[in-house]
């Protein structure tokens, strides 16, 4: 059964950058869909930005991440990638990758996987 690892997150001072990485074991991941998901304190998980399994790679992002987040995947590495720029205090959350046998766009608005299928999150902190 796969396992996922977040890392990345930390503090940033607003219109910095961090990459958050979703690492892969226990098998690949490549024939499914990966997302990240975040959640702030009093708040619903929202998903942000996914990306299809490696043979379409369709990517589908959040109105707002659009423009300032983007998604990768790196097969051989097994892992998924969140490169994020220009942050806001508003994308502080605790950030969350989960993968799941759909597309992208369903594994961001419509699927919600099992808990197994996530990982145990990274804290992102955008403030000056």
């Amino acid at each position: 059964q796969l396992q996922l690892v977040e890392s990345g997150g930390g503090l940033v001072q607003p219109g910095g950058s961090l990459r958050l990485s979703c690492a892969a074991s226990g098998g690949t991941f490549q024939h499914y869909a990966v997302g990240w998901f975040r959640q702030a304190p009093g708040e619903d998980r929202e998903g942000i930005s996914c990306i299809s399994s490696s043979s379409a790679s369709t990517t589908y992002y959040a109105d707002s991440v659009k423009g300032r987040f983007s998604i990768s995947r790196d097969n051989a590495k097994n892992t998924v990638y969140l490169q994020m720029n220009s942050l806001k205090s508003g994308d502080t959350a605790v950030y969350y990758c989960a993968y799941a046998p759909t597309s992208s766009q369903n594994l961001c608005q419509l699927y919600y996987p099992p808990a197994h299928s996530w990982g145990q999150g990274t804290q992102v902190t955008v403030s000056a």
